[in-house]
């Protein structure tokens, strides 16, 4: 038998990875790097930085601005996500079912949303509520129900839900394909010896089902975390980028792009970029400890 230690070893595996990490090091580390020095600079894009230190995370901490647009981005994604996985986990329960017949079709339509871009997604819907010209407003004024045409967009709450809406309709079913593939996972003797056992379907849903993709339902939930902290195409194409009615839809994301490509403060649109990325690291890191911890006190039990 060969030992580790009798393993030929040579250099040319690293000529067949270098390319990878080069071109990582050029367009993924060296922007991350440079990003980072920015967020310690004031810089306007045409004269030389100036470093200024902390005093642009200085300035986010008591930017009111910065918090609204923070709390619209989670009430937007916590809004949207709840149905998603719950949706989205039904129907793959309900897909994977063997009998079922044409469930191929049905997959294929429920991920047909997710294909399309999220500026289109967006751009669609403002014109469906354009209080004078939107196809719903007509629709409610031919069928009498109502005498004046609503206008949709001057209601802050209506256009965190409209866009909350969105999300779900665009990636629940992306988050079906994910849980087919999670239970497909799940080897088919369990559901027998339940079967056999005498538990009903719920009962193996409950007992069997979702605690075997517990991986999977956390893998979904710190994914949609990090697309959430960064949904920026639908609430700008819906607001036509100011994120109205009073900021209530404008995301971090979005005021991150105000503030570097509109207002031209580079410097404090990448200490927002970096607040973001902390936020986004806790959040995982508090997702995947409350999962541990939860495996821990089954086991105990």
């Amino acid at each position: 038998m060969k030992t580790l230690s009798g393993l030929k070893k040579d250099h040319y595996g690293y000529y067949f990875i270098a390319p990878f990490f080069i071109i990582f090091a050029i367009f993924g580390l060296y922007p991350m790097i440079y990003s980072f020095y920015l967020s310690l600079t004031q810089w306007d894009g045409l004269r030389d930085p100036v470093f200024v230190g902390l005093q642009n995370y200085g300035y986010i901490l008591v930017d009111p601005i910065f918090y609204k647009a923070l709390f619209n981005t989670m009430f937007i994604w916590i809004i949207s996500v709840i149905p998603q996985l719950t949706v989205s986990l039904v129907l793959a329960v309900i897909l994977n079912e063997a009998f079922l017949k044409g469930k191929n079709m049905f997959r294929a339509v429920f991920f047909f949303p997710n294909i399309v871009t999220a500026a289109s997604l967006g751009l669609l819907v403002s014109l469906m509520f354009d209080w004078q010209a939107g196809s719903v407003n007509q629709i409610l004024l031919q069928l009498g129900i109502v005498d004046d045409p609503i206008n949709w967009k001057s209601d802050p709450w209506f256009m965190r839900l409209i866009t909350s809406a969105i999300l779900f309709w665009q990636y629940f079913g992306f988050s079906m394909i994910i849980y087919i593939a999670g239970l497909q996972g799940i080897p088919h003797e369990y559901n027998e010896a339940a079967q056999i056992d005498g538990a009903s379907k719920i009962q193996t849903f409950f007992k069997l089902t979702i605690p075997l993709l517990k991986p999977v339902i956390i893998f979904q939930v710190i994914t949609t975390l990090i697309g959430g902290v960064q949904i920026f195409d639908q609430p700008f194409t819906l607001s036509e980028g100011t994120g109205a009615p009073d900021r209530s839809i404008l995301t971090s994301v979005m005021y991150l792009y105000q503030r570097a490509f509109v207002q031209y403060q580079y410097g404090y649109g990448a200490a927002i970029a970096f607040c973001l990325f902390i936020f986004i690291i806790l959040l995982s890191v508090l997702s995947f400890w409350i999962s541990t911890r939860s495996n821990r006190e089954r086991k105990v039990k």
